[in-house]
């Protein structure tokens, strides 16, 4: 019995989805863009070691074009294709959820583009509850842009920063020692469960330090409060199957720690691969791990750096032979992603992309598996590959 691993490169997009138009994202392509702008520039982008197992491919048959330094012409060392997403929505829960076989068919709730962005009811009702002297923000706003701006008023007056985007999200923004991180994360459970009536995906705590808007930084203590899935994912099927799982990174706060087993911490991709090497050295056999890298989105795609983002996707493509040399015969690994964040486009939010699916592993076959209709589609191949029993969405290829 073999072992399954699922690697999201958190919004490593790979072309605009047939849909994009409907949420302002036509035209974007993150990967595309990205490799464009190292051309441009005159800056050597290349990742051997993804388009080796499909990568530069994928991207060519998702977009009809071939991102500037990759290639599609080697021989494949895996099977390779892109996912469409299905759910409704161009976020984290909904992309990671429909990647472990639930696509979400609900729309979620979101806070309208105006400022206020919360309804009144709702910042009384956290103001009251939490015991707080008010809050600031109450708006649309990128997590750094507004910490640099609010952050000294916050530490005088007590007042915690709340802001949202075009994700079905409230974030809670506090000093980790002026505010307190207990606090913080007291104040985030309280938001969590008022937010629950307006069906909002999930609350965010944003600790950060420093001192003044110059020396402001986010920590590695942020905690997602999500909903929890409302029907069981290929991580709660091989936990009800008393299979071992082992989840990095941000996967256990996305799934409300529901079916997600080990959780595995780390603050940046660097050490999320060495956390994921952990959890796969100690991951018997017809267990699951599931990894989220999320510099991508977090330091890059949101901030627009295109040139930060194609970095960090060279130093994963560096990092990949160390996890090949890792896995065992019959192992498979999926590296994907949950949605684009285009650095290139408008705004700082996601983009509604296809995302590539590469499916790899000693004595794994090789090819092409197409465009696959739902995200869903590997949580149905890796049920498959582990002996689960699956009643999910998804076709296995």
């Amino acid at each position: 019995m073999a072992r399954a691993l699922i690697l999201v490169l958190d919004s490593v997009g790979i072309g605009a989805a047939a849909d994009a138009a409907q949420y302002g994202d036509a035209g974007a392509d993150t990967l595309g863009h990205v490799a464009e702008w190292f051309a441009a520039h005159g800056e050597p982008f290349a990742l051997p070691n993804l388009d080796r197992l499909g990568f530069g491919a994928a991207a060519a048959a998702s977009t009809d074009r071939l991102p500037p330094g990759l290639t599609s012409d080697v021989p494949f060392a895996g099977r390779w294709g892109y996912g469409v997403e299905t759910s409704r929505g161009k976020d984290t829960p909904s992309g990671h959820w429909e990647i472990a076989g639930l696509p979400v068919p609900f729309d979620w709730g979101y806070f309208p583009e105006t400022v206020p962005a919360f309804p009144a009811d709702l910042t009384a009702a956290i103001i009251r509850e939490a015991g707080l002297p008010g809050i600031l923000g109450d708006c649309h706003a990128s997590g750094t842009e507004i910490i640099a701006q609010l952050g000294e008023e916050h530490m005088r007056t007590g007042k915690p920063i709340l802001y949202t985007s075009a994700d079905s999200v409230l974030q809670i923004a506090a000093h980790e020692t002026a505010f307190g991180l207990d606090r913080l994360y007291a104040l985030c459970a309280i938001a969590r469960r008022l937010c629950d009536p307006l069906g909002i995906g999930r609350v965010i705590a944003r600790p950060f330090t420093g001192t003044d808007a110059a020396s402001f930084v986010r920590t590695a203590n942020r905690r997602d409060y999500a909903v929890p899935p409302p029907s069981p994912t290929i991580l709660s099927a091989a936990e009800a199957a008393g299979r071992s799982v082992v989840t990095v990174g941000k996967i256990g706060d996305i799934f409300a720690h529901v079916g997600t087993g080990t959780v595995l911490k780390a603050a940046g991709n660097a050490a999320l691969g060495e956390r994921t090497l952990e959890g796969l050295a100690s991951l018997p056999d017809g267990g699951l791990l599931m990894a989220n890298f999320i510099d991508f989105d977090s330091l890059y795609g949101h901030r627009r750096d295109p040139e930060g983002y194609g970095r960090a996707l060279m130093a994963f493509d560096a990092w990949l032979p160390t996890l090949e040399a890792a896995l065992r015969p019959g192992d498979l690994c999926i590296v994907t992603a949950d949605h684009g964040c285009d650095p290139t486009f408008k705004g700082t939010d996601h983009t509604r992309e296809h995302v590539p699916i590469l499916a790899f592993g000693p004595g794994q076959p090789a090819g092409p598996i197409g465009r696959r209709a739902t995200f869903a589609d590997m949580a149905a191949t890796v049920a498959r590959h582990l002996g689960l029993t699956w009643t999910g969405a998804g076709t296995a290829f």
